[in-house]
């Protein structure tokens, strides 16, 4: 009788798979983590040679320390020989290679085991660091259904994901992961977007709210219509951006690259003179010049220096997508804490980019309900922004208790509109469309001071008399405010770019707390302004989400897209912040800060310690073995502090 995990009584086929998984789950751990088992194997067998010395015979003595070289050192050797072979160019690997059989060429077979050993367990690390990157990914695609429910000719059929098409309806029950982008079109939920934006506090969703791939309907069912391809989701397009990140490289990884082959010909050739020379100049023996030159082959290898970047970068970038910031490589994360200034467009991204009704001022002698509902009833006719926000306002404050036949609607471009209600002409617009100088004297002038505010003006006239004016803005995003706070307290000047005229712009500026704003600002001209600010402080981030904005945001040192932006800023940004939470942004610079903190600590760190060994060296006051364990100790060291920005 055999019981699975669960104390569940299993049936011999029900064993037998579940002996079989077991396998399959032990051969993927084997595998995954095969260079650690190596290079633990690897000490472990030079712990017991060292041990049974006295009892085993030469042969078997040499036998052992072969097979640790073998184990320990397969995984390095075969990636050095590769990649030279490959970049014809040398590289650390093959330099410890080369100390490795020095070392044992000389008698040393233990001291150069164990630099395998080490050798083998900091390169262990490193992939460690990689493979929990690319766990972040796993993750993700394991979040993404490979099946939905599909409602078509009012039947329900289960489909691949990949056969979904736009427009069509998928059904989502409570608790399930949605498995494709669309708006829902019946029913209500809390949906967990975690996966998405980092962000843990479900969000309630109801009827022509956007829904996306990979979050989960808490608590209730809900019809949802395909708004994109599978392969195009907001969550695909995450994946590719991690992906991305992981394989582009920051300069300061590049120039150590570029600098690796060039350090270790140099070390090669100084440790042939150093073989010979200290012999014929100082009188040391050719024994004693050849171990120090083993030594030194050991010590100046920049093994701690190659490793101080990528763990470092690797980790920065997989903490900053679990909480919803995006880089798209390790030059960006580099780059951000050197930025000097951030210039924000306004609508979408320090503002909420639907304006809302904030006053309203009606004729004395006439019914406000009425007007309200007859109003609301016209621009519900209409497509434009102010139009729906006035719906919007008519709807939540006095209801439809009417109904009014809307007859001959007309839209004035750029004006208003025009419509006839029971035999009564309407017109809804700015002032000049119901006339300027009415306009001006209704209600005291009241539409003066409203501009004066910075906000949009919108007036009714029923036949030739003005009955209402109402006063619409665009409000500021409540993690803008103190998003700017602390990029100011953090030194960092803050512009925003509008295409708004200059009150609107003075009035949200002021309300943003933002240094510097620029109005009345066509797309075009975003880019000279943000090309004039890079020659004013150098280093400059471009917040924006619309397609006018991605000239601005290639043409900044970082271009920085909010999450729920047009695809275009998506592509053309190096950082996405996928809440559209502005407060976040000082997160990522703060940990560009840290990456870089950190980085400088490894390579400082990693040049003194080979200095000191080298120096050490050459006055002999260290031998192999501490020369092998200051060496790999220390890339164990830098890695391991790499490892930290993973929290």
């Amino acid at each position: 009788m055999s019981v699975d995990t669960e104390g569940k009584i299993l049936k011999p086929m029900e064993t037998n798979q579940f002996l079989t998984n077991i396998a399959t789950d032990l051969l993927m751990k084997i595998k995954e983590h095969r260079e650690l088992i190596a290079a633990i194997f690897s000490g472990l067998l030079i712990l017991i040679t060292w041990a049974l010395g006295d009892y085993l015979s030469p042969f078997f003595w040499v036998t052992f320390h072969l097979t640790a070289f073998v184990v320990g050192g397969y995984a390095k050797a075969k990636e050095g020989i590769s990649e030279t072979i490959a970049n014809r160019e040398l590289n650390v690997e093959m330099l410890m290679v080369f100390a490795a059989i020095g070392a044992a060429s000389i008698g040393y077979w233990t001291e150069g085991a164990i630099l395998i050993f080490i050798f083998a367990l900091s390169g262990a690390l490193e992939t460690y660091t990689l493979n929990k990157s690319n766990q972040e990914i796993s993750s993700l695609m394991d979040l993404q259904p490979e099946e939905a429910l599909r409602i078509k000719d009012g039947r329900e059929e289960i489909v691949p994901v990949s056969k979904l098409a736009v427009n069509e309806i998928i059904l989502v029950r409570a608790g399930e992961r949605i498995p494709a982008d669309g708006l829902i079109i019946k029913g209500t939920t809390a949906i967990d977007e975690s996966a998405i934006t980092g962000e843990s506090i479900p969000v309630s969703k109801g009827n022509d709210q956007e829904v996306f791939a990979g979050t989960v309907a808490l608590d209730g069912s809900i019809s949802v219509q395909i708004t994109t391809e599978a392969n195009e989701t907001l969550f695909q397009k995450i994946i590719q951006m991690v992906q991305s990140a992981q394989d582009e490289k920051s300069p300061s990884q590049l120039f150590i690259e570029r600098f690796e082959g060039k350090y270790v010909k140099t070390v090669l050739a100084v440790v042939a003179v150093m073989m010979f020379l200290p012999y014929l100049l100082f009188g040391w023996t050719l024994s004693e010049s050849i171990y120090r030159a083993m030594i030194l082959l050991v010590v100046a290898s920049p093994c701690a220096l190659v490793a101080s970047i990528m763990p470092a970068t690797l980790s920065a970038i997989s903490n900053s997508a679990k909480s919803g910031i995006l880089f798209k490589g390790g030059v960006h994360i580099e780059n951000l804490s050197h930025v000097k200034a951030i210039a924000f467009d306004k609508t979408g991204t320090l503002t909420n980019g639907k304006p809302i009704v904030t006053d309203t001022y009606f004729h004395h002698d006439y019914d406000e309900n009425k007007i309200l509902q007859i109003v609301g009833a016209i621009e519900r006719e209409s497509t434009h922004p102010l139009a729906q926000s006035i719906t919007k306002y008519s709807n939540e404050n006095k209801g439809i208790t009417h109904e009014f036949d809307v007859l001959e609607m007309k839209t004035v471009s750029g004006n208003g509109v025009t419509a006839v209600i029971n035999n009564e002409k309407w017109e809804i617009g700015k002032p000049d469309f119901v006339g300027r100088k009415a306009a001006a004297n209704f209600h005291n002038g009241i539409s003066e001071a409203l501009t004066a505010q910075g906000k949009t003006v919108v007036f009714a006239k029923m036949n030739e008399e003005i009955l209402a004016v109402f006063a619409l803005k665009d409000t500021i995003r409540k993690d803008a405010k103190k998003a700017i706070t602390m990029l100011r307290k953090h030194g960092i000047h803050t512009i925003m770019l509008t295409g708004d005229n200059e009150l609107t712009a003075k009035s949200l500026a002021r309300e943003a707390g933002i240094d510097h704003y620029i109005a009345d600002c066509l797309p075009e001209e975003k880019v000279k302004h943000v090309k004039d600010l890079r020659k004013d402080y150098g280093n400059v981030a471009m917040v924006g989400d619309g397609i006018n904005d991605a000239p601005a945001l290639a043409s900044a040192n970082v271009g920085i897209a909010m999450g729920e932006g047009t695809d275009v800023a998506l592509e053309t940004a190096d950082v996405v912040l996928m809440k559209n939470d502005l407060s976040k942004l000082f997160n990522a610079i703060n940990l560009s800060s840290r990456m870089n903190k950190v980085v400088k600590q490894n390579v400082i760190f990693s040049l003194s310690v080979i200095l000191v060994l080298i120096s050490s060296n050459f006055f002999q006051v260290i031998d192999l073995p501490l020369g092998v364990i200051g060496h790999e100790g220390s890339t164990i060291l830098v890695i391991l502090n790499g490892l930290r920005l993973l929290k």
